[in-house]
C-alpha cells in the first residue's frame, strides 16, 4: 500500500521575513537556561513536533505521567525554519518565518521553560521551494557555512539542536544543482564538529536521506536520532544507528486513530526501539491521544495541565 505524507507544511509557503539572527543582528546571544535535571521516566524518547504558525512550543509541557509525574515529552521540535536561496550571492541562507522568529526572541518564556522541565528543544530547517536544499552544495567551504549558520543559530537561542528536513526543496529552481553524493556529508559532519554535544535529528526523507556516505565518510553515527516521516505508519530508518535512536513509529495526534497510536507504541517496545515519534501537538486537551502511546510507553496515563 503506498503511504501518503499528511504533514502540512504551511510555513514552507510564507513569505520570510527575517534572516537568521546570528548573520544579521548583533545583539547580545540569549544566556541558556541550566535545564531540569532529568527526571526518572523509563522508556523510549518521546519526542514532539510542534506546527508554531499555529500553535505554541509551550503545549509540550503540558503533559506529565499520572504515575510520578514525569513530563511526558523528551524533545520539542519547533517546526520550522527554512533553508533559501540568495539569489544575489547564489548561496543558502537559514531564514525564519515571522513565527518561528517570534518563538526564537521570546525564548526566555517559549523555549527555557520547556529545558527547565527538561525538555530539549530543537530547530527543524525545511526546503522553501527556492532551490536550496541539504543535498545541493556546489562545495564542501558552501555546505561549511551553511553548517555554521544553524551552529551560531544554536548558540544564540540556546537550542538543544538542529532537525534535518529535506522536502520542498525543489532542487533546479533557481538555477541551483541536482542532488550530489557529497553535499549533506559535508553539512553533518561540519555541523557536528561545530556542535559535538547537541541533537542532530534525521526527518527521514528526500535526497538527503539517501546520501549519508561520501568518499569513505558514512555520517550516520553522527546523528542522535532518525524517525519515519510517515504518520499512522511503522518504517524503520535506513541509517545505522542502534534501535535506541530511531523511532521507526510516527503518529499525528488527533488524526492518527488512538487504536493505531497503541499498537504503534505496543511494537516500539516489544521490539526494543528506543524513540516515538509525534507530530502536530496542538492546545487543545490531548490527554486520551497521548494516553494511547504512553500507557504502552511508560505504563501510565497522561495527565493534562492548561
Amino acid at each position: 500500500m503506498m503511504l501518503t505524507l499528511v504533514r502540512s507544511r504551511v510555513q514552507a509557503a510564507v513569505v520570510v521575513l527575517s534572516t537568521v539572527a546570528a548573520l544579521a543582528l548583533g545583539s547580545t546571544v540569549t544566556t541558556h537556561a541550566t535545564a531540569a535535571p532529568a527526571l526518572a521516566k523509563a522508556g523510549p524518547t518521546a519526542v514532539a513536533y510542534v506546527e508554531v504558525n499555529n500553535n505554541s512550543m509551550l503545549n509540550v509541557g503540558k503533559y506529565t505521567l499520572a504515575n510520578g509525574g514525569d513530563t511526558v515529552f523528551d524533545v520539542a521540535v519547533i517546526f520550522a525554519a527554512n533553508i533559501n536561496y540568495d539569489t544575489g550571492t547564489k548561496t543558502a541562507k537559514l531564514y525564519f518565518n515571522e513565527n518561528v522568529q517570534r518563538v526564537l526572541d521570546n525564548a526566555a518564556t517559549q523555549i527555557r521553560p520547556l529545558q527547565q522541565k527538561g525538555i530539549k528543544v530543537v530547530l527543524s530547517v525545511l526546503g522553501n521551494h527556492q532551490g536550496a536544499g541539504f543535498a545541493n552544495f556546489p562545495s564542501q567551504q558552501t555546505a561549511s557555512a551553511f553548517a555554521k549558520q544553524l551552529s551560531d543559530t544554536v548558540t544564540r537561542y540556546g537550542l538543544d539542536g538542529i532537525d534535518f528536513d529535506d522536502e520542498y526543496a525543489e532542487y533546479g529552481n533557481n538555477g541551483t544543482g541536482q542532488p550530489n553524493a557529497s553535499s549533506f556529508v559535508h553539512l553533518v559532519t561540519a555541523l557536528r564538529a561545530n556542535m559535538p554535544d547537541k541533537i542532530i535529528s534525521l526527518y527521514n526523507i528526500g535526497p538527503s536521506a539517501s546520501r549519508l556516505s561520501y568518499g569513505g565518510v558514512d555520517i550516520s553515527s553522527k546523528f542522535t536520532y532518525a524517525w519515519n516521516p510517515y504518520y499512522g505508519s511503522w518504517q524503520v530508518p535506513g541509517i545505522g544507528l542502534p534501535k535506541s535512536k530511531l523511532s521507526p513509529a510516527a503518529v499525528e495526534i488527533g488524526r492518527t486513530s488512538q487504536s493505531t497510536v497503541t499498537t504503534l507504541a505496543r511494537r516500539t517496545v516489544s521490539e526494543g526501539y528506543g524513540v516515538f515519534l509525534t507530530y502536530n501537538l496542538n492546545g487543545a486537551d490531548r490527554s486520551a491521544d497521548i494516553s494511547a502511546f504512553t500507557r504502552e510507553l511508560y505504563g501510565s496515563t497522561a495527565v493534562y495541565t492548561p
